[in-house]
């Protein structure tokens, strides 16, 4: 017989995770807490409520935590320009450490011994959760009922919810999307079904929060997005919260059919998937980020974060959000932040992303410097002509002992 008396589960209210709150009380023969986050994913989450009670469950946590995700999230992330091999802005793995410490925090309320979620083995979902758990409780118990069950089909787990008179109307009657997605106020994301096949182009009725370039407006919008130290909190002049400037820039990004992508990815588990992506806001965030930053941060400052970033970027993808590198990381990127503050005037026509305008009171742009006219003696050309001997001493040298990259094989 288990150990574990009680499990707090991540739960969706969907098939699998009812599912695994039946499972768990069978095969565990334990008590199930049930956690269902609201993180912006676009559907109601308390429904989820109903569903938790008819199987018994008798503690039910359904939390809104879309302030706290942006906030405290996704925008020390995006402080860092953050892309995940060049395309993926992370809208996935962003929330998993999130959702782990909240699993943690009801298992230490609840007096929970074990956490379980409903994220398969092959995927990377499971490492980011138990990452996060073992950081943040490292005797927590953690139970993974895809790597355990023998359900390895949605046929399967139909016939075991009659078989148990588990109810799931709520899977039958609607129509039920062919894809393998996951929605927050950063993303949604599409994998399986025909994207297993990286030829085939997806399917245009796939997309849920933008239209298509082509059918965007033929008039480009202008926003203007205001800054302080890195983090925006206005959109053309209105300041708002985290989540809603997040909100707001995914309607007004999806609109002009900003923020698709479709890539293929390295999988922390060793794996390449393929999956598209909707990620309008975020899109709109990371080139108002880096405009803000090119006149506000000094140059080797600007070069060393991009030089970090792709470290970064792998932390958070491969789901070590909770560990020393990453907090490390995390105070040098703020600390670059101190001065990253000001406006930043977009176009957006048709997918496109195009800065106009950017000024801020700690702007390191300097016109009289920078100037094709008379500078008034700002500048001294003949300066550069000894700063170009001294750089090219080396190669100088190299050359007259024969180094010579010409007729060199």
């Amino acid at each position: 017989m288990s150990d574990v008396k009680k499990v707090v589960l991540a739960y969706s209210g969907g098939l699998d995770t009812s599912v695994i709150v039946k499972w768990l009380q069978e095969e565990y023969q334990c008590e199930v807490v049930t956690f269902t986050a609201d993180l912006g994913q676009g559907e109601e989450v308390e429904p989820a409520r109903a569903k938790a009670q008819a199987l018994g469950v008798k503690e039910i946590f359904i939390e809104d935590l879309r302030e706290e995700f942006v906030r405290d999230f996704v925008f020390p992330m995006f402080r860092a320009n953050t892309i995940y091999e060049g395309e993926y802005l992370l809208g996935t793995s962003i929330a998993r450490p999130l959702i782990a410490k909240r699993l943690i925090e009801i298992a230490n309320e609840t007096g929970a011994d074990a956490i379980a979620h409903g994220a398969t083995g092959k995927g990377n979902d499971q490492v980011r959760f138990e990452l996060g758990a073992y950081a943040l409780k490292p005797g927590v118990s953690v139970i993974a009922p895809w790597r355990e069950w023998d359900l390895t089909s949605r046929e399967t787990l139909m016939n075991y919810c009659e078989e148990h008179k588990i109810p799931v109307d709520f899977s039958t009657k609607k129509k039920k999307s062919p894809y393998s997605m996951d929605a927050n106020l950063l993303h949604i994301s599409y994998e399986g079904d025909q994207l297993e096949d990286p030829w085939i182009e997806s399917e245009e009725d796939m997309w849920r929060w933008s239209v298509a370039p082509e059918q965007a407006p033929d008039t480009p919008t202008y926003i203007e997005i205001e800054y302080k130290h890195g983090d925006p909190v206005a959109i053309n002049g209105e300041e708002m919260s985290p989540a809603t400037i997040l909100e707001t820039l995914n309607k007004i990004g999806g609109e002009n059919g900003i923020g698709r992508i479709d890539i293929v990815e390295n999988r922390f588990v060793g794996m390449k998937a393929r999956g598209c992506y909707e990620t309008p806001g975020g899109t709109i965030m990371l080139r108002a980020h880096r405009a803000m930053e090119s006149i506000t941060l000094d140059r080797e400052a600007m070069h060393l974060k991009d030089e970090i970033m792709p470290r970064y970027a792998k932390v958070i993808y491969n789901g070590f959000w909770w560990s020393e590198e990453r907090r490390m990381l995390q105070a040098l990127i703020d600390a670059s932040q101190e001065f990253v503050s000001g406006t930043v005037r977009l176009k957006l026509y048709k997918g496109n992303i195009e800065v106009v305008g950017r000024k801020s009171p700690y702007s390191l742009f300097d016109s009289s410097v920078a100037t094709f006219e008379d500078d008034a003696g700002a500048y001294d050309q003949k300066d550069a002509a000894g700063f170009i001997k001294l750089n090219a001493l080396r190669m100088r040298i190299a050359a007259q002992k024969g180094r010579t990259f010409l007729d060199r094989d």
